[in-house]
């Protein structure tokens, strides 16, 4: 009937809606994430070829920069000027000015002095790599119209001390003529040592002059197989690397050695490891798919009978029968919101419970304060008749303490919220009164209240507990007691002080009052509930400040208001 045929079409429903769900995602979702691993990691391969070029490059541009530093050097040496114009070898001299030329950078390349003919005359190491230079072509010419060191690239052999690049550059005399040159040899040793650890232990260098032929290679094999290669492929207007080849390239170009940085690293992803990648992916979405079909069955099987059962119970609810109870059945997410709709069902029970008895016990609070209304009237007549008993008596301490309690009193159950300031000051003057022939004189009070002050509006009752604090904590054991209160106004701000020459209070407490621990919060109820008035009020960024006093031992507590001559709602 009714309830089978929704049951068969929701799950019918559910179960197309777990098979496109499981379909349509999961075939986009192993498409883009093959792309997103293949992008991500090309990247990453991308960014570390840029970082090791970079390296490389900034390498051979310092060492050029060390080069023409040296140039420099001796070119302004005027014994190495002298020395090269005369063909004179084997100055001490000089070597000493070579030397101290080339400290730091002797490591890297070696420096070789020839004079205007092309004789090589003085070296760093231990002869000229060539004992003589044309001066008619090759690297000395070419130093002459370069603008800066001239490099050509040179076949020394196979060996680490093989020479592989020239650098050659003129040394001028104060007249502009030529008075030898400075020649650097760079061998395939001071390459690897220079270069080394820069490029990454999987990736292969090769270094090729502009005319994209080999310098140096990291394994010598490159020289003779690579650089050929690349050379044709850019000639021939096409990409350094194959798509489907083994190596990808990055190249960088340093300006100023005319020199091309070639750096061969292997491919992220060849075409064995994207074909298994692409398997393994359409083999996850497949079991995925039938999974997700059976999960589909199953949980639409679960999920029917929970949801009529809850639909039940939501109907009886709404009819106010709150005795209804759904049993959870099994442990997920539907037992779970089964046992809440039971929760819910319970609370709400309670809640009804609830509200029937506060409103019982609202009454009968309601009865008692109508009772204790007549408490404060019988109090206060009856300190009217005692005031003048002592009168009649002759008593006038009693007399003035009756007399000032019952003006408290009255001031306390009054309805007004708000007084004016002048009201409180008063009121505070009878309470001193009562505590100073309590206390025998030893206590006294002197207000400092400007008169256009006197209307301003307060909280009622907020100087009395301030100054009864000072009273009964602070001026105990002190023979001539004082409390001072001054009012002031700053701005839209009212502030009242209420200064004490007692004992003080610790340093802890100096700042914004917050309320002391359970073992002492209860003697200071006093002024957490004045700060608590002012705060409600008027905000949180008013109420009670307590400070040490600077002129001697005392408290200072300030109270912070707003200037107002209406009630604050």
């Amino acid at each position: 009937g009714w309830a089978v045929k929704p049951s068969r079409s929701f799950r019918s429903r559910l179960s197309a809606g777990f098979l496109l769900a499981s379909l349509l995602p999961m075939a986009l979702c192993s498409a883009m994430l093959l792309q997103i691993f293949r992008l991500r990691l090309e990247s990453q391969a991308d960014t570390e070829a840029r970082e090791q070029l970079i390296r490389v490059e900034r390498r051979l541009g310092e060492l050029y920069d060390s080069f023409c530093r040296t140039a420099q050097t001796l070119e302004a040496s005027t014994q190495v000027g002298e020395a090269l114009a005369r063909s004179q070898g084997g100055s001490t001299g000089v070597y000493n000015d070579l030397y101290a030329a080339t400290e730091g950078v002797r490591e890297n390349a070696q420096f070789d002095l020839f004079d205007r003919e092309g004789r090589g005359l003085y070296s760093t190491g231990k002869s000229p790599v060539y004992g003589q230079l044309s001066t008619q072509w090759g690297t000395l010419y070419a130093a002459e119209d370069a603008q800066g060191f001239a490099f050509t690239q040179v076949d020394g052999g196979e060996g680490e001390d093989a020479p592989l690049l020239l650098g050659s550059i003129p040394l001028k005399r104060d007249d502009g003529q030529t008075a030898g040159y400075l020649v650097v040899s760079l061998t395939r040793g001071d390459f690897r040592r220079m270069l080394g650890g820069l490029y990454g232990s999987r990736n292969d260098l090769l270094i090729l002059n502009a005319h994209w032929r080999s310098v140096y290679a990291t394994r010598t094999e490159l020289e003779t197989q690579l650089a050929p290669l690349l050379r044709q492929r850019l000639l021939g207007g096409l990409p350094l690397g194959q798509e489907d080849g083994e190596y990808d390239y990055r190249t960088a170009f340093q300006e100023e050695m005319g020199l091309y940085v070639v750096l061969r690293m292997p491919q992220i992803l060849n075409g064995q490891t994207r074909g298994l990648l692409t398997t393994v992916t359409a083999g996850s979405a497949l079991v995925c798919v039938v999974l997700s079909v059976l999960m589909s069955l199953r949980l639409s099987r679960q999920m029917f009978r929970p949801i009529q059962r809850l639909q039940t119970a939501i109907g009886q609810v709404e009819h106010n029968n709150l005795d209804v109870y759904v049993t959870p059945g099994q442990d997920d997410e539907l037992g779970q919101l089964a046992r809440r709709f039971n929760g819910m069902v319970g609370a709400l029970k309670r809640n009804q419970e609830q509200l029937v008895e506060n409103q019982r016990e609202l009454n009968q609070a309601q009865i008692r304060m109508l009772q204790a209304q007549l408490n404060p009237h019988f109090l206060c007549n009856t300190l009217d008749t005692m005031k003048w008993i002592g009168k009649i008596h002759q008593v006038p301490q009693v007399a003035l303490m009756a007399a000032n309690l019952g003006d408290i009193l009255r001031f306390c159950i009054s309805r007004e919220e708000f007084v004016p300031i002048s009201r409180e000051v008063e009121i505070l003057r009878r309470y001193m009164e009562i505590q100073s022939i309590r206390l025998s004189g030893r206590c006294s009070l002197t207000v400092e209240l400007p008169g256009e002050l006197e209307g301003l509006l307060v909280p009622r009752m907020i100087l009395q507990p301030i100054v009864e604090n000072a009273v009964l904590h602070g001026l105990p054991g002190v023979e001539n007691g004082v409390v001072q209160v001054k009012v002031w106004k700053e701005g839209d701000r009212m502030k009242i002080t209420v200064t004490d020459n007692g004992r003080g209070l610790p340093e802890e407490w100096v700042g914004p009052y917050t309320r002391p621990g359970t073992e002492t919060g209860g003697h200071h109820l006093g002024l957490y509930n004045v700060d608590t008035i002012l705060k409600k009020y008027y905000g949180e960024e008013f109420g009670l400040y307590l400070d040490r006093r600077p002129d001697g031992p005392g408290t200072v507590v300030t109270a912070v208001l707003l200037c107002k001559e209406e009630p604050v709602c």
